[in-house]
């Protein structure tokens, strides 16, 4: 089969790298890749928003499915653009996409299905919503209603900061449009969990899950980032916890998407928080997470490319997936200044030796190779450091051990990836 991949991210690098294993890949390519894809992939110059260049490329190479690592492309409607085209597509329609792209159709329809979820309300009205904030007190989490990138959520422990991201998200639109409307919830209490399941629009099928780090400093201080490191599977999620969120949320949601004529095709990424009273529903991506993706990419035993096409073709019920009996781990080396301004160009040395640690997997994510050779770094998040073992610790160790052989000083990590399970 001939596949492309669409994105740059760690989490491409991981799938690409678990489809390149594939018996039934014949060519792979990835739009538009990075400095690691290239190694598993050929990269072709085009955005992951070009939703017309990608679907022109993918019928003119008779590519036999297309596979969209990030939720931009979904939203603007690429599985649409496919489908229109004739080609299979992996990743929801633009309706179906609204998962992601508003707070408040996930809410809608959390509510219709009766999957538990946070009490919440939608404001356009920063008055109102402030009004609002001051009535309810904190702590508090307010959200950004569209796409922020991951960035657009704030969890407000007094009724000041909560004043504060909503003069930042819908006055100065820190977040451009995603901010012209909030939604506003009850703070949940608990250990949070990323969830993935593969739909084909009627049946869902478990794909596992991990723990996310989304502040930027060791002990979850500082910003939101996109993540910092991951770890899978999370101790506390067991598989009775399993089996009951997918029985009262995503099972529910998905037939409730298909009641609404949007049947969801793709992989639902839930976030959870694991209460005291049951896991509920934090919010619904309609992607891989990134780095839960590399994390849960490295265990995986069974071939990755025919379970994508099963979701595709309705026909999951037919796909089993076998697991590693192994932990994952993710150290996610970011550039100095991350999540704010950061320095591009900076040399990467040493990943070779990284990779030399037994269990080390590296995956790039904002990288590039100068036509001398030469590593650079050109995003905000640029490596994921990724190790396996028999124990949660032993993975730590490895990773740990391979991000020490890395030589970036224009890079950080956090050094506490697993302090949740681990302490």
């Amino acid at each position: 089969m001939k596949v492309l991949v669409v994105g740059s991210g760690g989490r491409e690098h991981a799938l690409c790298w678990a489809l390149a294993a594939s018996p039934l890949l014949t060519k792979l390519w990835c739009a538009p890749g990075n400095a690691g894809i290239a190694e598993v992939a050929e990269c072709i110059p085009l955005g992951a928003e070009e939703v017309a260049a990608l679907v022109g490329f993918a019928r003119g190479s008779r590519v036999d499915l297309v596979v969209v690592g990030p939720e931009a492309p979904l939203t603007l409607g690429l599985a649409d653009a496919c489908a229109a085209a004739g080609l299979r597509c992996f990743g929801p329609s633009a309706a179906a996409a609204m998962l992601e792209g508003s707070k408040t159709f996930t809410k809608q329809v959390a509510d219709a299905a009766r999957a538990p979820t946070a009490a919440w309300e939608r404001f356009t009205d920063a008055a109102a919503a402030r009004a609002y904030v001051r009535a309810q007190g904190a702590p508090i989490v307010v959200k950004a209603d569209g796409l922020a990138a991951g960035k657009g959520v704030v969890v407000a422990e007094s009724v000041a900061e909560a004043e504060a991201a909503l003069a930042e998200i819908m006055e100065s639109r820190v977040h451009g449009e995603a901010g012209a409307s909030v939604v506003i919830e009850e703070c949940l209490l608990g250990q949070e969990v990323s969830f993935f399941a593969l739909c084909d629009g009627d049946t869902a099928l478990p794909l596992g899950a991990a723990q996310d780090h989304k502040r930027v400093g060791d002990g979850d201080t500082g910003p939101n980032t996109g993540g910092m490191g991951a770890y899978s599977p999370p101790p506390v999620f067991t598989q009775a916890l399993q089996d009951q969120v997918m029985a009262e949320i995503i099972q529910p949601c998905l037939a409730e998407m298909a009641r609404r004529g949007t049947p969801f095709r793709g992989v639902l990424f839930a976030g959870l928080m694991l209460t005291a009273t049951g896991p509920k529903l934090i919010e619904f991506n309609v992607r891989f997470g990134d780095p839960e993706c590399q994390a849960l990419m490295v265990r995986l035993k069974s071939d990755l490319l025919p379970a994508l096409v099963a979701a595709c073709d309705g026909k999951l019920r037919e796909v089993t997936l076998a697991w590693e009996a192994l932990h994952s781990l993710v150290v996610v080396m970011a550039a100095n200044g991350y999540p704010g301004a950061y320095a591009k160009g900076s040399e990467i040395r040493g990943l070779e030796r990284a990779a030399q640690v037994p269990g080390v997997q590296v995956f790039h994510a904002g990288t590039q190779r100068r036509e001398d050779g030469t590593l650079v770094a050109t995003g905000g998040r640029v490596l994921g450091i990724t190790a396996t073992g028999a124990t949660l610790q032993q993975a730590r160790a490895a990773a740990y051990q391979a991000v020490d052989a890395v030589d970036w000083p224009g890079g950080f990590c956090r050094r506490d990836i697993a302090h949740r399970a681990l302490g």
